[in-house]
């Protein structure tokens, strides 16, 4: 296996452009070696990885999905073709007086990622096999070679007895080799404990298992998402797309060369605040989109509603298998108040969203999509700690925005709101009849659902107010300030997110991180 740094070189991404090591052949004892000297190239920069394999060495493959894993990097099934100078060319080198690797573009039409190569595959974070990608296992192949040793031993004899001084291996012979094509008890043991602790099903090792070596089974799209060996039915596009520098958050692959060539890291879009107090200066944070979903408390801090503000639930980021747990865990904290939930999401894990779903059905709770602004500090950073109480924030629609997944989760509310500057974009995810049957369940007409199938894979669509009022995914034309606005507290009805602060210096709980 070839490992390269690639730059995208598709028009019109310049300045700005997605990177990532492309990884092609067949998996050999080096590779893991040749990988780990790669990774110390990049200074820490995680690249997603675009492999294209037909598998090859089982211990290698194991070793580098751990090593994807640990650094903590997405991958997708593609290959990558190059523009101008490649790595297979003699004497071809990347233009190291740009700071710039080699560049290409990938595509999923062609590649795979046969044999052993699933199990590199399932090390990373985010995994995405694309609509014309190719993902087949088989019962694992393993070959025993023997040797003919000769010896030499040198003893002495000591009152009658021999006592042996040396032993020296003097001669090896080659005495053939044979070959079994069934799973060992002791293999099957040590790739089922690899795929729980990469958090993919033991399916995947069934198929293996009812699959002969001289034969290969390809896992479709929707069997593997069941089987959670992909995270989303997301194309590499995801990862490579020329488009994904372009709007923020910006991802952490992309990287600026400006004009002069001095090369530095696309920055994070994020939103400026002053904080309360000084906080100090920590490392750059990941964009929201590569964060696992959290949950944060927060009060509103609009000075028209002091002493009596609105609380909510901010929930940001990519939802994982565990989403559903880190809810109930900070509701449990709230004591029984209804809170809505703010969510800001790119989607993420089928599964999870259904749960969570559910659970914010079971809880009767109110959903809004919209940001979290936070005034104090920001929790997913480095030495924010808020002592006194929820964090201090306030909603805004603009830039909002709740993806694939996303909309799952949001069916769940019992109130539903989508302002009009926030963006509510969905696609087909898989496992459409637990979809329908769940939209169903929450009571959605049949067009969101259609909605979802109309537009495949990572192709998104997005949905106006009209449509999500038509389909009844929303349940007004309000925005998140339904729920969040300064004024909420002083009416008549006043809602359960509403809490009175005594004073200025008022103790409450410190809030739920989750």
């Amino acid at each position: 296996m070839r490992f390269a740094v690639v730059r995208s070189s598709a028009p019109g991404c310049e300045p700005n452009c997605p990177e990532w090591i492309s990884a092609e052949g067949t998996i050999e004892t080096g590779t893991p070696t040749l990988f780990r000297r790669l990774l110390k190239t990049l200074g820490g920069r995680q690249l997603p990885i675009v492999v294209n394999s037909p598998g090859g060495n089982v211990d290698a493959a194991l070793q580098l999905g751990r090593m994807i894993r640990k650094s903590k990097l997405d991958i997708a099934v593609g290959t990558t073709e190059f523009s101008g100078c490649s790595p297979q060319m003699k004497n071809c080198r990347d233009d190291d007086s740009k700071a710039a690797p080699y560049a290409g573009v990938a595509y999923d039409s062609g590649a795979m990622c046969n044999s052993a190569c699933p199990l590199m595959f399932a090390g990373g974070v985010r995994r995405v096999v694309g609509e014309w990608a190719f993902l087949g296992v088989h019962q694992i192949t393993t070959t025993y070679h023997r040797e003919k040793l000769l010896y030499r031993t040198t003893y002495k004899v000591v009152n009658g007895k021999k006592k042996v001084l040396s032993t020296k291996i003097v001669s090896r012979r080659n005495a053939g080799s044979y070959k079994t094509y069934e799973m060992s008890k002791a293999v099957e043991k040590r790739l089922s404990g690899y795929l729980k602790e990469m958090g993919v099903d033991q399916d995947v090792l069934d198929v293996m298992k009812a699959t002969p070596a001289s034969d290969i089974r390809q896992i479709g799209p929707d069997d593997m998402l069941e089987m959670k060996l992909v995270t989303s039915l997301d194309s590499l596009d995801l990862m490579t797309g020329k488009t994904i520098c372009q709007h923020g958050p910006v991802p952490t692959n992309c990287r600026e060369i400006p004009t002069n060539g001095n090369a530095r890291p696309a920055e994070v879009a994020s939103v400026e605040v002053k904080p309360a107090s000084a906080q100090p200066t920590g490392a750059a944070l990941p964009s929201r989109s590569e964060q696992e979903m959290r949950f944060v408390l927060v009060r509103g801090t609009n000075p028209l509603c002091n002493p009596d503000c609105p609380e909510w639930i901010a929930a940001e980021g990519t939802i994982v298998a565990a989403t559903p747990d880190r809810l109930r865990e900070l509701l449990d904290t709230v004591g029984g108040r209804r809170l809505p939930i703010v969510v800001n999401s790119p989607g993420g894990d089928i599964q999870g969203a259904l749960a969570a779903g559910r659970l914010i059905r079971e809880r009767r709770l109110d959903v809004a999509v919209a940001r979290t602004d936070f005034l104090d500090c920001d929790p997913g950073a480095a030495g924010c700690i808020v002592k006194d109480g929820p964090h201090d924030g306030l909603t805004v629609d603009a830039g909002a925005e709740c993806d694939a997944a996303c909309a799952v989760m949001v069916a769940g509310g019992a109130r539903r709101l989508v302002g009009a500057d926030a963006h509510f974009r969905v696609h087909s995810m898989g496992m459409e009849e637990k979809v329908r049957a769940y939209l169903e369940e929450m009571a959605i007409g049949p067009g969101l659902f259609a909605a979802m199938q109309s537009a495949q894979y990572a192709k998104h669509k997005e949905l106006s107010q009209d449509e999500l009022a038509k389909f009844g995914l929303t349940t007004g034309r309000q925005s998140v300030d339904a729920l969040t606005g300064a004024t909420i507290c002083k009416s008549s009805s006043k809602p359960d997110n509403c809490r009175v602060l005594p004073s200025a210096n008022a103790e409450a709980e410190a809030p739920a991180k989750l």
